[in-house]
């Protein structure tokens, strides 16, 4: 919405800048030093009919150093929760409430799954925890505004190339590096510790090339949302579950009904079995390295689509993708979908009791009483010990 007034001061109350939204409803304003801000929609230079969801016009942001924090404010039609209870019947400002954040919890979890898939199938295949998946993430979003802002292609085949160069980078870092180090006996753990080296050297590399600034891409930025019943979102968002569940499932199938698929879990259940059947197990591995990065910057695009693109953004997720892998049990394509799905709902959900900062406690509390009843994790498999 084009002509919103923003205050931002300090949490002293210290004036830094008052700005004016743009023709997309976007603002910008750039602080000196990082720590905690009071952000402040003037509500009278909204128009007449609009008024922000929930009544809360203050916002509350910690600005990082190097990083960007994105403030949001949802606007409704003034009287439209009212108007909701009043054609519901038996319907209440709750209820409508969660129900838009179920379906904004379903949105995450699958943004999630994607990218738990790929880290799931690494790991199933190769025993690596790849600290590094994050970057994956970040990489696809990055790779996709390059071809969409640079080379001015539209953001759907932009996209298209973006997952195939991240596959083929994807590849190409198994065969040129982790291969390698299988091959020269590093242990698992030496490649984890390795593998949170490659995320750190990664990150700064996507600082230096894309910057600490907040970016988006050229299209489906700003879009009007749609009302279905008590749920809001811009179509997009509809779009993109879409094509999430699709991708999910047609790779979970694949897995169960392909010859490849069948071949990597052999792989997973046991390597050296599979090797003396007659299965080319590094040739296995490189499949799934391609698919998994394909796949997580497919995920990184989705990211980008439903919030700002940032270098960092991989790195955000990187806690819930591990516990969607954890609690769905790791090495398992489904496991990572339920996993996700469970973690991006409780992630919502929780913000109706819980402050905004805190949500990520509540999916980080049902993975610990999840895996207090079920080490294994949802769709895991019991593994004898000793």
């Amino acid at each position: 919405m084009n002509g919103a007034k923003i205050a931002v001061t300090t949490e002293g109350g210290q004036p830094v800048k008052e700005v004016t939204t743009n023709a997309e409803g976007t603002w910008d304003v750039q602080v000196d030093k990082p720590g905690k801000y009071k952000v402040t929609l003037d509500v009278s230079s909204l128009p007449q009919n609009a008024e922000v969801r929930g009544g809360n016009n203050v916002r509350t942001p910690t600005v990082y150093e190097g990083n960007c924090s994105t403030v949001l404010y949802a606007l409704q039609a003034k009287g439209a929760a009212n108007q909701q209870q009043q054609e519901g019947g038996e319907s209440s400002p709750f209820w409508t409430q969660a129900a838009q954040l179920t379906f904004e919890g379903l949105n995450l979890g699958l943004i999630i799954a994607l990218a738990a898939l790929g880290l799931s199938l690494i790991y199933g295949t190769t025993g690596l925890t790849n600290f590094a998946h994050g970057e994956l993430v970040t990489l696809g979003a990055i790779l996709a505004y390059a071809f969409n802002i640079g080379f001015g292609l539209h953001l759907i085949p932009a996209a298209v190339i973006a997952v195939i160069v991240a596959g083929i980078l994807g590849y190409l870092q198994d065969r040129l590096f982790w291969g390698q180090l299988r091959r020269r006996g590093t242990g698992t753990i030496a490649m984890m510790i390795i593998s949170i080296g490659v995320a750190l050297f990664l990150r700064y590399v996507f600082l230096i090339f894309f910057g600490g600034q907040t970016e988006a891409f050229a299209q489906y930025t700003a879009q009007p949302g749609i009302e279905i019943g008590p749920i809001s979102a811009a179509p997009k968002n509809f779009v993109a579950m879409g094509i999430e569940l699709v991708v999910l499932i047609v790779v979970g199938f694949a897995l169960l009904r392909t010859r490849t698929g069948k071949a990597a879990r052999a792989v997973a259940d046991n390597p050296a079995l599979a090797a003396s059947s007659g299965i080319n197990v590094d040739r296995v591995i490189r499949i799934i390295w391609t698919f998994g990065g394909a796949i997580a910057a497919l995920a990184g695009i989705m990211l980008g689509l439903s919030q700002n693109l940032k270098y960092t953004m991989g790195q955000d997720i990187l806690l819930l993708i591990f516990a969607g892998v954890t609690l769905g049990g790791l090495g398992t394509a489904f496991g990572a979908l339920v996993g996700s799905l469970v973690v991006g709902l409780f992630i919502q959900v929780s913000t109706l009791w819980v402050p905004p900062e805190l949500k990520s406690v509540g999916a980080l509390a049902v993975l610990i009483i999840v895996l207090l009843v079920r080490p294994q994790g949802i769709l895991g498999r019991r593994e004898r010990i000793g």
